[in-house]
């Protein structure tokens, strides 16, 4: 018998003929199921990886939203505190030039301990990074002055600019902090 028959013969007998289309194909359907679960299992795992990372980074940015906010805080409360500690020199000579007036009765004294006590301030503030804004007869600049009132400039030429200082202005370390009140010549 030949090859054929014999695979015949099974095959009316109910056995399995290995060398068909039909068992290729249902092993092959069997394997690609496997396959299918296999990456099925191994995306599912990495989707749980990244799901553990963006929790995990979630967290670690809550964490740092935190932090930075709990800084910023205590900067905040401390950030004058230099400044105040340089000031308290400043208030000591104060508070004993005051204690002189009472009993001083050179008015010469008096001034040049006034005098002394304001550079003392003045220095210390300029060495904090403070500047006084130089305004008078100035072109008006809203951004820079206010303009608490008009009057007629007393020559064309100052008409628009800044006539009088009623209060500085100043910046501290380049940065504007308080606008100069002024007059301006209309």
């Amino acid at each position: 018998m030949h090859q054929e028959e014999i695979n015949k013969t099974e095959n009316e007998k109910g056995m399995p003929d290995g060398n068909t289309d039909e068992n290729m194909s249902g092993t092959s359907h069997m394997n690609n199921e496997l396959d299918e679960s296999g990456e099925l299992a191994k995306k599912d795992q990495e989707i749980a990886d990244l799901r553990d990372k963006y929790l995990r980074l979630q967290a670690e940015f809550d964490n740092f939203r935190r932090r930075t906010a709990k800084e910023k805080l205590e900067l905040m409360q401390t950030a004058g505190k230099d400044v105040i500690v340089s000031l308290l020199d400043i208030l000591d000579d104060s508070e004993r030039a005051s204690k002189q007036m009472e009993t001083a009765t050179d008015l010469a004294s008096v001034k040049d301990g006034s005098m002394m006590v304001f550079n003392k301030l003045k220095s210390s503030l300029l060495s904090k990074g403070l500047t006084e804004m130089d305004a008078m007869h100035q072109e008006f600049n809203p951004d820079l002055h206010d303009a608490i009132t008009e009057i007629p400039a007393p020559t064309p030429d100052l008409a628009g600019k800044v006539l009088d200082v009623l209060q500085k202005g100043y910046y501290l370390n380049d940065k504007l902090i308080r606008h100069a009140k002024v007059v301006v010549g209309k």
